[in-house]
């Protein structure tokens, strides 16, 4: 974290860094003994880091250590920039590729008429056929507490309204005053 001045507003602004790749270049690499990895990916053997970087700077490219864990540490002839390019570029179509799964919520009461439920489970439909998890609950009131039987009863009936498209992920769990359950797509799996 690296703290700094504004000019304009007279205050201390933090600057948080998010991690990134730290690779040691060039000069960087201080190791008596590495092994070198050519640009075109063949070993060319364990020499020292100056020896690795003069080779480096013939083929007008960077000396990179790729793995400093290792015995001797293994460093690599490469075009960083380019390498850090195809990173981030690698990075960014991996995220585009990713499909974020919400978990939708669906609330009732026991004693719901069966209008309103048929909505609901439409509903319910809906979202499972985006793709999304659904939440299905029943909130408890008062002498309700006493009657939870209904509300699982309920909650199984509408699993069963939404089998066709939808598994049972969890089954009904009274938690306080609601009981709730979960239900997946099928096709997910």
């Amino acid at each position: 974290m690296r703290m700094l001045w504004h000019p304009l507003f007279c205050c201390k602004m933090e600057v948080l860094t998010i991690a990134k790749l730290d690779h040691q270049l060039n000069e960087e690499i201080r190791d008596k003994e590495i092994r070198l990895i050519g640009a075109d990916g063949a070993q060319l053997g364990i020499m020292s880091a100056a020896e690795a970087n003069a080779m480096a700077e013939e083929q007008g490219l960077d000396l990179v250590k790729i793995s400093p864990n290792a015995a001797p540490p293994v460093c690599k002839i490469m075009d960083y920039s380019k390498f850090c390019f195809d990173q981030k570029k690698r990075e960014k179509e991996a995220k585009k590729n990713q499909k974020v799964v919400e978990v939708k919520e669906i609330r009732m009461s026991p004693s719901i008429d069966t209008n309103d439920f048929n909505t609901k489970a439409k509903a319910a439909m809906k979202f499972l056929a985006d793709g999304n998890r659904v939440k299905v609950s029943v909130r408890f009131r008062g002498r309700e507490m006493a009657h939870t039987n209904l509300g699982e009863k309920l909650l199984m009936d509408f699993a069963e309204a939404c089998a066709e498209i939808a598994t049972m992920e969890k089954n009904p769990k009274l938690e306080g005053r609601f009981m709730a359950m979960f239900l997946t797509p099928k096709n997910s799996k």
